[in-house]
Parts: structure tokens; sequence; C-alpha cells
């Protein structure tokens, strides 16, 4: 989100809310619809809960307009010191994702024959992952069972399955 929508979104808020207050129609109801539609953005687009927070603190605006009498000017103020506020806490808070790894001697097929001390291609989990042989020396032929013993990026480190079972 750049800094324009937000400088927008804030000044259709307050313009609204302006016009709005006149013909009786409640900041809080408007805060409620905010923080519904802020909420509702999230379920159609991703924004790795930014606009979830954003809404969150739209709702508890309207909890504060409701118990104190507030002035519209400081009602968006405050709308975006909670935003802000909350939208580092739920980056902070949330968990990281962890990091894949490869459980040891798991089972994968090579598509393509592996030369030694060079690359092929070997089908493991449903995907087609680069891979090399860990002895440098030995060759592995197409369609030979494999164990990834790991991973180095996007290489698998594998070994045939016969070695392992000899």
């Amino acid at each position: 989100m750049t800094i324009w929508f937000l400088a927008g979104l804030l000044d259709s808020l307050f313009l609204i809310q302006l016009a709005l207050q006149p013909l009786g129609f409640s900041p809080t109801l408007l805060w409620l619809l905010v923080g519904a539609i802020l909420c509702s953005i999230e379920l159609v687009v991703p924004t790795a809960f930014t606009a979830f927070m954003m809404g969150i603190s739209a709702f508890v605006v309207a909890l504060l307009v409701m118990l104190l009498p507030l002035p519209a000017a400081l009602q968006v103020v405050l709308w975006l010191v909670f935003s802000i506020a909350f939208v580092y806490l739920g980056h902070r808070l949330m968990p990281r994702r962890k990091v894949s790894s490869i459980e040891d001697a798991t089972e994968g097929q090579t598509l393509t024959k592996i030369l030694p001390g060079e690359m092929g291609r070997v089908l493991y989990e449903g995907n087609s992952w680069k891979a090399r042989c860990e002895d440098e020396k030995l060759a592995i032929a197409p369609n030979q069972r494999v164990y990834v013993v790991r991973r180095e990026g996007t290489t698998l480190i594998v070994l045939p399955e016969h070695l392992l079972k000899s």
C-alpha cells in the first residue's frame, strides 16, 4: 500500500464523515462500515493482514466514538495511528514461514542420467528437481531409485538406492 493510497483514504474518510454528520448519520456506523469493508477486502485480496488490521483499527475507533464524542479529524488521526500500530504489531507477531527441509533419506527417482560430478534431474515428491550424486565419481542411470540425502539451494544431493541397500 502506498502512502498516496493512505492519504486518499484518509481524505475520503474525513470528507465523508463531514458530509454525513449534518444528515444525522452516526460516525460510529461509518467506522463500523469502513472496518467491515477493510476486513472483507482481506478475504478477496490477500494483503498480508494489512487491510484486516486497518479494519480492526476502524472497529476500535468506532468503539471510541461510541464512548466519547470525538471530532472527525481526531477520529481519522486515531484510525491512522491504530492502523500503523496494529499493522506493525501484526507483522512482528506473525509467525515466520518455516524453511522447508528435506527429511533424511527420502526416496526419489532419476529422470535423466546423472553423470559423475554433473547435474541431472530427479523426480521428488511429484516435482522435478536438479540433482547431483553425493559421490562425485558415480554415475546414476535414468529411472533409478535414489535416496535424497540433503538439499543445497534448489539442488538435491542423492545416492543410488543400491549403495544404501548393500
